[in-house]
């Protein structure tokens, strides 16, 4: 059965995730963060997508973007995705799935809620201990906002940052912002104030996305596999 059109709204802020296929990783060389940066660039001349946030990983990929229309980032993402895939395939002599499907897509409210997620996406690598700091991240977009000249142009957040952004990003989330994320890109719930969320959610058609998980199952008989 064909999954149904996602509903996007222009004018608004939306988390894009991407994962290899499998887990499996995806950029295995400087050279590999690099191209992707450079076919992200490229995306900009077919679609005009700006890019507030950004962190590549080992394999998987975090956004924020703000689209003009609501067809912007499906058009964005199929170019962007598609042409990695045949350069990938290219280099490394392989066939086959690399990325391991549709990619996500959730909406972010345009304020602390948004730092919240810009937060949560820049500190990606100093989280999975991966750097000491999290701008020492070479491939996300905390490290490019302190160069003259970043590998990626990103546009400035609705709100601004605060003074000592970077020593804030530096600092750990707390489990309660982990887990509304987290809890965002499970159930591809909005993230933001709860009314606002209902209302989003409501408007794209995501009202599966309002109810609760993790209300315990009944026990049924027989081994649980």
């Amino acid at each position: 059965m064909p999954r149904p059109p996602r509903i996007l709204f222009a004018n608004q802020y939306y988390h894009l995730l991407n994962r290899a296929n499998r887990g499996a990783e995806i950029f295995h060389e400087p050279g590999d963060y690099h191209a992707f940066i450079g076919l992200i660039g490229r995306a900009q001349h077919v679609v005009d997508l700006p890019v507030v946030a950004a962190c590549l990983m080992p394999n998987h990929v975090h956004l924020v973007v703000h689209p003009r229309r609501s067809d912007d980032i499906p058009k964005w993402t199929r170019w962007l995705f598609t042409t990695h895939v045949r350069h990938y395939h290219e280099k490394y002599r392989t066939t086959g799935r690399l990325w391991q499907g549709r990619y996500k897509a959730f909406l972010a409210q345009d304020d602390h809620y948004l730092l919240t997620l810009m937060r949560y996406v820049e500190r990606n690598a100093l989280r999975k201990n991966l750097v000491d700091r999290a701008e020492d991240w070479r491939w996300g977009s905390l490290r490019w906002r302190h160069q003259a000249h970043p590998p990626l142009a990103l546009e400035p957040p609705p709100i601004d940052l605060p003074t000592a952004w970077q020593e804030f990003v530096n600092l750990p989330q707390t489990a309660a912002e982990l887990q509304a994320i987290r809890a965002s890109v499970n159930r591809q719930r909005p993230f933001g104030d709860p009314a606002w969320v209902k209302e989003k959610a409501r408007s794209a058609g995501l009202d599966q996305s309002l109810i609760d998980v993790g209300r315990p199952r009944k026990r049924r008989s027989g081994p649980i596999c």
